[in-house]
């Protein structure tokens, strides 16, 4: 009788719960939860033997000894070459781009430089966590296909394109034009893990979540909390 197969999946984020339960329960596989950067390590791996460690939402760096022991696959939200570096679901939303593919791919040392095994298209459109779930859906079946059939992945072709890894201050809804780019600002930090778009009017901080865009205007759940530490105490 064969064993089944052993993977590891390395990512702290709940969303991805249901996809572990579903590659243990659905498709028989073993897998090795990963949740944390020291969970991430090399003599662990090497007690289990999987035949691959899957990536689906990891923001920590991978060890060096990890992924040169190791076959390592992460998963990258956009065509790459196209889009390689960091943000990259809100830097497809800010550039108007509402289908993408999901890439599986090989970690080296280089960032998103990696060989591709599969490639799915992907909507951005949405809440972020909506677009994590829709994506965490295709990795069922590509992260099945990759282990049973053993796909070897194949360097990538076409231009490098490098995407800035966005930070806090750029969820800022100040600066939005028109209620487009006020909604895709809001849905595309609209996710478990992300800091919501905000406002800062005098003393007090402005989130939001939950934004729909109704023709002329915008509904959106909003956060109201003190700038000042010492009045929110």
């Amino acid at each position: 009788m064969t064993s089944p197969a052993r993977i590891a999946l390395a990512t702290p984020h709940p969303r991805y719960d249901a996809l572990e339960r579903a590659l243990r329960a659905v498709h028989g596989l073993e897998v090795l939860r990963v949740r944390t950067p020291d969970e991430l390590d090399v003599e662990a791996l090497e007690r289990f033997t999987p035949s691959h460690v899957f990536f689906p939402h990891w923001s920590s760096k991978i060890p060096a000894n990890v992924f040169e022991r190791f076959e390592c696959i992460i998963f990258h939200m956009t065509d790459v070459p196209f889009g390689r570096g960091g943000s990259p679901l809100q830097n497809l939303v800010t550039r108007g781009i509402e289908t993408t593919r999901l890439s599986a791919l090989r970690c080296v040392a280089e960032l998103d430089a990696g060989p591709v095994y599969l490639k799915r298209d992907l909507s951005t459109l949405g809440t972020a966590e909506e677009v994590f779930l829709r994506a965490a859906r295709l990795m069922e079946t590509m992260i099945v296909d990759i282990v049973m059939q053993r796909i070897q992945p194949a360097p990538q072709s076409g231009e490098t394109t490098m995407f800035r890894r966005r930070v806090p201050a750029d969820g800022n809804l100040l600066p939005a034009t028109n209620l487009d780019v006020a909604h895709d600002l809001i849905r595309m930090l609209d996710g478990d893990g992300y800091p919501p778009a905000f406002l800062e009017v005098g003393s007090l901080r402005y989130e939001f979540t939950r934004a729909s865009h109704r023709g002329g205007h915008l509904i959106a759940d909003v956060r109201i909390t003190s700038i000042n530490a010492k009045e929110s105490s």
